[in-house]
């Protein structure tokens, strides 16, 4: 099963690829940018109240 932060990884990577179209690579920085805000929101859930 792939957690979130592996996908975020993977988009990452994805991104380093030079035989993207700028469409491609507009469409990856969105699912990368949407599961940076999804794995910040998560943690800040899992926070402890101080």
């Amino acid at each position: 099963m792939t957690t979130l932060h592996d996908q975020i990884q993977m988009l990452r990577a994805e991104l380093t690829s030079y035989a993207l179209s700028r469409r491609e690579r507009a469409q990856i920085e969105r699912e990368l940018k949407q599961a940076c805000a999804q794995f910040a929101a998560d943690r800040y859930d899992e926070t402890p109240p101080a």
